[in-house]
């Protein structure tokens, strides 16, 4: 199915699940709704970043600190976070910690994100319809690039929490 065609979660202002609604008619209307979002390093502290591909429907070609995607209806934040990392990366079966809730909104984009974070060291599959390359870097690195580079706005926003409590 096409990502336009998904359906998915739609929330209020308390992230109450309202309803559900296609992906196209939610980024048209500026429905709220939720996301993941998993950090991903590796065992030396490292952070992938990706390049999201011109194709996709918010942020085509921005570079991205976090894997992850919009919660379809009747999925949890948790099977959200399991089924985007395989799908974007190809990583499954590994442990995910939680880290904490957040609203952000931009432009017509609002969003209720959880924040996860895992550890993995073993090969990455790059989704080609969504992810057009990628790779670790130093968390300070990414923060210098992310002064030159469209980096996802709830991303950098993301990075920047998880870092201050830290």
């Amino acid at each position: 199915m096409p990502t336009t065609d998904e359906i998915v979660v739609i929330v209020d202002e308390k992230n109450n699940v309202v309803g559900a609604a296609p992906r196209s008619q939610m980024r048209a209307q500026g429905l709220a709704h939720r996301a993941t979002y998993i950090l991903v390093f590796n065992s030396m502290g490292d952070l992938y970043v990706q390049k999201r591909t011109p194709l996709k429907d918010i942020y085509p070609g921005y570079y991205d600190v976090a894997t992850g995607g919009v919660v379809l209806e009747g999925e949890t934040y948790e099977e959200c976070a399991k089924r985007e990392l395989e799908e974007e990366m190809g990583i499954r079966g590994i442990p995910l910690r939680k880290l904490f809730d957040f609203y952000h909104e931009d432009g017509g984009n609002r969003v209720w994100g959880r924040v996860y974070r895992c550890i993995y060291d073993g090969e990455i599959v790059l989704q080609e319809e969504e992810v057009e390359s990628g790779e670790f870097q130093r968390i300070d690195e990414v923060l210098q690039r992310g002064e030159n580079e469209k980096f996802t706005p709830d991303g950098i926003y993301v990075l920047k929490r998880y870092i201050h409590n830290q």
